[in-house]
């Protein structure tokens, strides 16, 4: 069984800021800093994209219906000047993936996105969703057709549905990174490099090349790319 985490006792002088930042990392992987350049929050992407079924209790998950309110917070919030996405999902329900990505795309705030061990299936539109995205050499990333599980139904219908379903997801990707719809469909089709599967996993310097991620870096380049939007936000010299 979980317990949930104890609130945490404040410090001296900034025990109220300590005490909402330890908390906000024990229950949602989340931090807000505040920099030179302008308040800085980082929200976690992890395990499982959790949607309207519970993952197991062993499992880590990101649930949806926790970060949808948090990023509308976070846009409306006068206190976060940019936010901080580090990425390392297998995956998980594809509606609640995509909800999450196109509120990130929505985010008028100035927003990077860090792949970190790996951002799969799922996980890729929520990579491409900031305005800039980024990956460490060694990131995964796993492109394959939409799965379904549970009872499927042989009927024309299902697979009209699971058709549009993909075609949302090449849409949205193509729509928000450097590649097109052909070439990550073909990645979603190719037949040679998943040994039980259909499919492709590509890695940081090659996702890259396709035009998939933006960059490849890590924590210093991706705040550095946030602070540099933040500035221009703000009408103020780039960070350097």
């Amino acid at each position: 069984m979980t317990e949930n985490t104890k609130p945490t006792e404040p410090d001296q002088e900034n025990g109220s800021e300590n005490k909402e930042t330890v908390q906000g990392i024990l229950d949602f992987g989340s931090a807000l800093t505040r920099t030179p350049h302008g308040a800085v929050y980082c929200l976690t992407i992890i395990g499982q994209i959790e949607g309207h079924m519970t993952a197991s209790s062993n499992t880590k998950t990101t649930k949806y219906e926790h970060v949808l309110p948090l990023l509308a917070k976070l846009e409306e919030s006068e206190e976060v000047d940019g936010v901080l996405f580090l990425l390392n999902t297998v995956g998980g329900d594809v509606e609640a993936g995509l909800a999450i990505a196109e509120l990130i795309a929505g985010m008028t705030k100035p927003t990077v996105s860090i792949v970190l061990g790996g951002s799969h299936s799922i996980g890729v539109p929520l990579a491409v969703a900031a305005r800039r995205s980024f990956a460490v050499p060694s990131a995964a990333m796993t492109i394959h057709p939409v799965r379904m599980s549970g009872t499927v139904i042989a009927a024309p219908q299902t697979y009209s549905y699971f058709q549009r379903l993909q075609e949302r997801i090449v849409a949205f990707v193509s729509g928000h990174s450097h590649i097109s719809g052909e070439d990550f469909q073909a990645l979603m089709l190719k037949k040679d490099d998943m040994a039980a599967d259909v499919g492709s996993v590509i890695y940081g310097e090659e996702a890259v090349q396709l035009g998939l991620i933006d960059q490849v870096g890590g924590l210093s380049d991706g705040l550095q790319c946030l602070y540099r939007q933040i500035g221009e936000r703000k009408g103020k010299p780039a960070a350097q």
